[in-house]
């Protein structure tokens, strides 16, 4: 893999435009590559000495699974992300993690994500604005389950994905493709996979957005957006702020 095409490089280039020596310690960071089947869950909540995952090509999902077996999905994990982070800092994993599709990942130890803070300062910035950003956009999931309309929400939600592969190189204000079930955006949104049938239907029907066969297609993404009150401000994309 070429690493200044990576999605990890792209996505951290979108905060600090990199330099040969950091892209030297990202190319490191793939050095333990590994592949995971669509279901493998390679991160279980209450496990301890867990080690991180740069997603590379492929889907995830991290998730909580309440005492009588409902299941909170918290965020989808896209190619550029790092997987357990939180895991590796923390004690003991919070959360559990599982692949959506068939997916490539590398490992990266402890060790390794602190020597490369020690060796290369901007880049340990950089990693901390794609974590912080991680927690904003948590913060807007709240924001949709606890006061956005279904329609809404599910607005909100597809337009996010839409600009999180933007920012990675795999999908525009056209469309993307979408491995996610009903099941998934059930347990992402707060909703009933009826509901979420029921709510794509009306988007559709209303011109605004098509999910079907896979891919989400922007029929209106401009009605979309406003439906949502969408603002990608707090994805902070506009450019490297570091040079």
């Amino acid at each position: 893999m070429q690493i200044q095409t990576s999605p990890l490089t792209r996505k951290l280039g979108a905060f600090v435009s990199l330099s040969d020596v950091e892209l030297e310690i990202l190319a490191r960071f793939h050095s333990r590559r590994r592949e995971f089947q669509s279901k493998h869950e390679f991160i279980h909540e209450g496990q301890t000495k867990s080690s991180a995952f740069i997603l590379s090509k492929g889907w995830a999902c991290s998730f909580k699974v309440l005492p009588d077996g409902d299941r909170q999905i918290v965020d989808f994990q896209i190619p550029g992300d790092f997987l357990g982070l939180r895991s590796i800092l923390f004690r003991t994993a919070d959360h559990n993690i599982e692949a959506v599709t068939r997916i490539e990942a590398s490992e990266v130890l402890a060790a390794d994500v602190l020597r490369a803070f020690s060796d290369a300062p901007r880049l340990a910035v950089a990693v901390l604005w794609a974590a912080s950003r991680d927690e904003a956009m948590v913060v807007e999931h709240l924001v949709n389950i606890g006061r956005r309309s279904a329609e809404e929400r599910m607005a909100h939600f597809l337009l996010e994905l839409s600009a999180r592969l933007a920012l990675v190189g795999i999908g525009d204000k056209t469309g993307y493709e979408c491995p996610l079930t009903q099941y998934h955006l059930a347990d992402a949104l707060g909703l009933s996979a009826v509901h979420v049938n029921r709510v794509l239907r009306q988007l559709r029907d209303s011109g605004l957005v098509t999910f079907q066969s896979g891919r989400v297609t922007f029929d209106d993404f401009d009605g979309l957006a406003e439906l949502a009150g969408f603002d990608t401000g707090y994805l902070d994309q506009t450019g490297p702020l570091l040079t």
